[in-house]
C-alpha cells in the first residue's frame, strides 16, 4: 500500500470549540509557550499531567494572566475532553456544594489535563490572531472566497488546514524535549520526537487509510503501514526524526472530509417536524450526520427567512449546529446537541435543547436565544437577549451592545432526560456572572475635532492608572501594526490592494458604528454640496478627507443585564 493512500487532516472540534473567538493575549505567543514547554518538563508536578495549581502558578505568576482568564483556558480545554455524562454530573454536584472560594479552589485543585495537549491547545488560540503576512500576501490574499466566505475561522476547515500547514514546524517544536533545544528554545535539526509526544498530536490531527476507512489517531497512522518508513519511526527508540516527521505530515495533510466544505457540497437535506409560514426557497439546510464520526457531525442552516421550524431527532443528537444569516425566524432544535453557532442572524428566536459544549453568538442583531449549555459566548452583537442555564460564566467578547442576560425560562417534556444525556445539571448556574474577554485596550481618549487657541495638551489631572494603561496598550498595538505592515514588504500592487481593503473595512466600520454621520457633519457645506452634486454613484461611497478611526471607536460600557 502506497503512502499517498493515507490521508491526515485537522480535527474540527479543537478549532471550532477550543479556539476562543477573540485575539489571544500576547502572553500566549510562541515565545512564551516555548518557555512554558521547557518549564513544565523541568519542574516536578507539571509533566505529563498538569494540574490547576501549577497552571495557575504559570499563568498568573509567569505569564501575568488574570486568574479568571487562566481558569477560562483550563476549563475550556476540559470541555473538549471526552468526559462521560456521569462524570460531568458528578463534577457539577461537587461544585454546587462549594460555599466559599476556598472550597471552590479545593475542588478545582483536583482537575488536571494532559500537559502537551494543553500546550497545543494554547497554541491554536493563534487561529484568531490577525496575521498580515498570512492573510494579505499569502494564500489568503483577498479574493472572492475570503471576502464572501460563508464561515468564520473557527468553522472554516480550509482555514484549519492552512493554519496547520503554516505552523506545523512550530507545533512540533513544542513537543521536543528540552535537551534537544537550542538556547533560544528552537529545535536542533537532528532532534527526535518521542512517540508519547506524537500521541498528543491526536488533539489536532486524525486520518484514515484509503477513502472511507475508519478514522484513526495520527500516531497510529505514523507507526504502522505505509507512513512508518516515510515518517522515520523507530520501533527501538519509539521516536521520530523531527525533519522527517515534519515532511511526512506535510505530504499527507489534506482537507477534513467531514468538514463544513464537504457538508456544503454533498450533505443531505434535513426534513422538519414542523414547518409553517413562508417559503423555503432561499433556505440552505444540509447535514453530514449520516457519514461523519462523533465530533464531526454538522448540521448547517442558512438563510431561513420568515419561517417557524422545529426539529427533535436523532439526526441532531451530538451534532455541531450552525445557524447562519437567518431573519424573522423561529427555530426550535429540541435534541441534545454538541455545539451551536448562531452567526449573522437578525430578528430571530432560537430555542435549543441542552448543548454539551458551547453556544456562540456572533454578529447578530435583535436575537433571542433560550438554552442550557456548557458555555455561552457572545461577540459583535447588539440588542440580543440570552436566557441561559450554564455552569460557566458567559463570555462577553468585544463589539457587543445592549446584551441582556436572563435565566432559562422554558420547558419541554424530555428536557431533563436530554440534560442528563450531555452531563448538564441545574446547579451550579452562572448565567448572571458574565466575564468580559478581549476588551483590554478598548478605552480611548475623545478627540475634539476642531483647532482652537490654548496650551492644554493633556487631560487635566491625568487618567486613573487602569485607563492610562489601556491607552498605552492601544498605542503599543498601533506600533505593532505599523511594524507588521513594514515587515510584510508588500510590492506596489499588493500595497494598492491592501489600501483598498483597509478603506473598504474602514467605511464598513463607520456605517456599523454610526460614526459616518458624525464625520459627515464635519464636512463644510460647500464640500458637502459638491459631493452631493457628483451623482448617485458618489453618494453611495462618500469619502471623508483625512478621516482616521481612533481605536475601535465604540463607547465602552458594560452590557446591561436583567437579573
Amino acid at each position: 500500500m502506497e503512502a499517498d493512500s493515507v490521508s491526515i487532516w485537522p480535527r474540527m472540534e479543537p478549532f471550532l470549540l477550543g479556539a476562543l473567538q477573540v485575539a489571544p493575549s500576547s502572553k500566549l505567543s510562541l515565545h512564551y509557550l516555548r518557555k512554558m514547554a521547557i518549564y513544565v518538563r523541568t519542574r516536578d508536578g507539571c509533566f505529563p499531567i498538569l494540574g490547576w495549581p501549577m497552571w495557575r502558578h504559570i499563568a498568573c505568576g509567569k505569564l501575568q494572566l488574570p486568574e479568571d482568564h487562566a481558569w477560562l483556558y483550563f476549563e475550556t480545554f476540559d470541555l473538549l475532553n471526552g468526559h462521560t455524562p456521569e462524570e460531568r454530573l458528578e463534577w457539577a454536584e461537587c461544585l454546587s456544594q462549594c460555599s466559599s472560594k476556598g472550597e471552590l479552589d479545593q475542588q478545582r485543585n483536583k482537575l488536571s489535563v494532559d500537559t502537551l495537549q494543553f500546550l497545543l491547545f494554547l497554541y491554536i488560540q493563534q487561529l484568531n490572531r490577525a496575521s498580515l503576512r498570512t492573510s494579505l500576501i499569502g494564500e489568503e490574499w483577498p479574493s472572492h472566497r475570503t471576502r464572501f466566505c460563508l464561515v468564520p475561522q473557527n468553522w472554516d476547515d480550509q482555514a484549519h488546514l492552512s493554519f496547520v500547514q503554516s505552523h506545523l514546524a512550530e507545533i512540533l517544536e513544542l513537543l521536543v524535549e528540552p535537551g534537544q533545544l537550542s538556547q533560544s528554545g528552537q529545535a536542533l535539526r537532528d532532534c527526535q520526537i518521542s512517540l508519547e509526544a506524537v500521541r498528543s498530536l491526536g488533539l489536532l490531527l486524525e486520518g484514515s487509510v484509503c477513502h472511507g476507512r475508519a478514522v484513526q489517531p495520527v500516531h497510529r497512522l505514523l507507526t504502522k503501514g505505509p507512513l512508518q518508513t516515510q515518517a522515520g519511526y523507530s520501533p527501538l527508540s519509539h521516536s521520530f526524526p523531527l525533519h522527517q516527521l515534519l515532511s511526512c505530515l506535510h505530504q499527507s495533510l489534506t482537507l477534513n472530509p467531514f468538514g463544513i466544505t464537504a457538508c456544503l457540497c454533498s450533505g443531505k437535506k434535513l426534513a422538519w417536524a414542523q414547518q409553517v409560514e413562508g417559503s423555503m426557497k432561499r433556505a440552505k439546510i444540509a447535514r453530514n450526520t449520516h457519514t461523519a464520526p462523533p465530533g464531526s457531525k454538522i448540521v448547517l442552516m442558512s438563510q431561513v427567512f420568515k419561517q417557524t421550524l422545529a426539529k427533535t431527532s436523532d439526526k441532531l443528537t451530538g451534532a455541531n449546529i450552525k445557524i447562519h444569516r437567518c431573519s424573522d425566524a423561529f427555530i426550535y432544535l429540541l435534541s441534545p446537541l454538541r455545539s451551536v453557532s448562531v452567526d449573522k442572524c437578525r430578528d430571530c428566536t432560537v430555542v435549543l435543547g441542552p448543548v454539551e459544549t458551547s453556544v456562540h453568538i456572533h454578529s447578530c442583531q435583535n436575537l433571542r436565544v433560550v438554552c442550557v449549555a456548557g458555555r455561552i459566548a457572545v461577540g459583535v452583537s447588539s440588542r440580543c437577549t440570552i436566557h441561559a442555564l450554564t455552569p460557566t460564566r458567559p463570555l462577553l467578547l468585544p463589539g457587543n451592545a445592549d446584551i441582556t442576560l436572563g435565566p432559562f425560562h422554558t420547558v419541554y417534556p424530555s428536557l431533563e432526560d436530554h440534560m442528563a444525556s450531555v452531563g448538564l445539571a441545574v446547579v451550579p448556574n452562572a448565567w448572571d456572572r458574565p466575564l468580559l474577554l478581549g476588551n483590554e485596550g478598548l478605552f480611548h481618549a475623545l478627540v475634539v475635532p476642531f483647532q482652537t487657541e490654548g496650551d492644554t495638551c493633556e487631560v487635566p489631572g491625568g487618567l486613573p492608572p487602569p485607563y492610562q494603561a489601556a491607552l498605552d496598550e492601544k498605542q503599543r498595538r498601533i506600533q505593532n501594526w505599523q511594524e507588521t505592515v513594514m515587515e510584510a514588504r508588500l510590492n506596489k500592487e499588493q500595497k494598492r490592494q491592501f489600501q483598498e481593503l483597509v478603506e473598504v473595512k474602514f467605511h464598513e466600520w463607520l456605517l456599523e458604528t454610526g460614526h459616518r454621520q458624525e464625520l459627515d457633519s464635519l464636512i463644510p457645506p460647500a464640500m458637502a454640496s459638491l459631493r452631493d452634486s457628483s451623482g448617485p454613484a458618489a453618494a453611495e461611497t462618500p469619502r471623508v478627507p483625512d478621516a482616521k478611526p481612533t481605536g475601535n471607536g465604540r463607547a465602552v460600557r458594560q452590557s446591561p443585564m436583567a437579573c
